[in-house]
């Protein structure tokens, strides 16, 4: 590798607010917010949206859509399909 050219890659702490789950990594990515670790080190720490801990694919709960609502909405605004 080329000294000199590649971000500085660390440890750095990812947090899902949704979830309220927090994981320490080592990343390139880094925040001006830290965050005080378990371990009594200060990492700098990047908010997510959404995670493995709040995936509803990786937690195996699905969100309950209206597909019904939808389909009759649809049917209202555009009329029913006729063949």
């Amino acid at each position: 590798m080329k000294p000199g050219i590649h971000p500085a890659y660390g440890p750095v702490v990812f947090r899902d607010r949704a979830a309220g789950h927090a994981f320490l990594t080592r990343s390139t990515a880094t925040s001006e917010k830290t965050v005080e670790w378990e371990d009594g080190n200060t990492y700098p720490v990047i908010d997510v949206e959404i995670s493995s801990a709040s995936h509803p694919f990786y937690t195996g709960t699905a969100r309950v859509l209206d597909t019904a609502g939808r389909v009759e909405r649809f049917e209202r605004r555009y009329g029913k399909r006729t063949r």
